[in-house]
């Protein structure tokens, strides 16, 4: 009786166990979620420089919410749809919000339809992934992670939180906000986060490359993290044209009727 007892007072404790550690990822998704709405807060108390942090923070804890997904084999249909919602507000909502107070006012109707667009652009690029997500190649990413996108706005607001004191500034917002939109529901592939890092069998030159991004995030980080964001940015629709350009030529090289020793590579682009 007594070994009886104990087995079910072991399932018992499983069981919650389980559930703490499913809940784990959505904890990160609230915090996910508290960052934009602190965004948005501070946006209209005109602290732009905080506000483009606390984008940061939510970027940083939606790696984290995933990550540990991932790790503790904890990912459900809830989870997922929690995290999109939550992302739709942190990286949706927040930066448009941040950069229409912070540029785009000017501009009138305009300005709020431009981050209305902005928004809209976000939702679609989530319920895309959504859809996609178990069907692409993990190197990947169809369109610009909204987050990156977000990162973009915030990076620029950071760097110049007091605007770029020109008559065109509010023309340059705007172009701001529609390339970042518009990345996101092209069909342009962007490299996944993780395959930027140098490869996993090297851990300790992995470990060497995050503590100089860290330094030089220290040292100067309104300049890094525009260079971060911007470069991103470009690196999409670079990969892009780059593919485009090497596509015919390799179909030439094979249909020239010369033998090779070598078979032709797969273009990643």
């Amino acid at each position: 009786m007594a070994r009886v007892l104990a087995v079910l007072r072991g399932k018992r404790r499983t069981r919650r166990f389980r559930r703490s550690v499913y809940l784990l990822p959505s904890l990160f998704t609230v915090g996910n979620l508290f960052c934009g709405y602190a965004c948005i807060v501070y946006a209209m108390r005109d602290d732009y420089a905080t506000a483009a942090v606390f984008i940061g923070v939510a970027t940083l804890l939606d790696v984290l919410d995933g990550f540990i997904a991932r790790l503790a084999d904890a990912a459900s249909e809830f989870g997922g749809e929690f995290d999109s919602l939550a992302d739709v507000t942190s990286f949706g909502v927040a930066p448009a919000v941040l950069v229409f107070a912070w540029g785009l006012e000017p501009l009138g109707r305009l300005g709020w339809a431009v981050g209305f667009l902005y928004v809209t652009a976000t939702a679609l690029r989530l319920a895309r992934f959504n859809v996609q997500s178990g069907n692409q190649d993990k190197r990947y990413f169809v369109g610009m992670p909204s987050p990156a996108a977000a990162g973009v706005l915030a990076a620029t607001v950071f760097a110049w939180p007091d605007g770029f004191g020109i008559p065109q500034a509010p023309v340059v917002a705007l172009t701001m906000v529609l390339v970042p939109a518009l990345m996101m529901v092209s069909l342009v592939r962007f490299r996944s986060f993780g395959a930027l890092t140098l490869s996993p069998r090297r851990s300790y030159l992995v470990l060497l490359q995050f503590a100089v991004l860290i330094a030089a995030i220290a040292v100067q980080p309104e300049l890094v993290l525009f260079v971060m964001a911007y470069c991103y940015l470009v690196s999409g629709p670079i990969g892009f044209v780059l593919g485009r350009v090497r596509r015919p030529t390799s179909r030439r090289g094979r249909g020239d009727g010369h033998a090779t020793a070598e078979p032709p590579t797969a273009q990643a682009g």
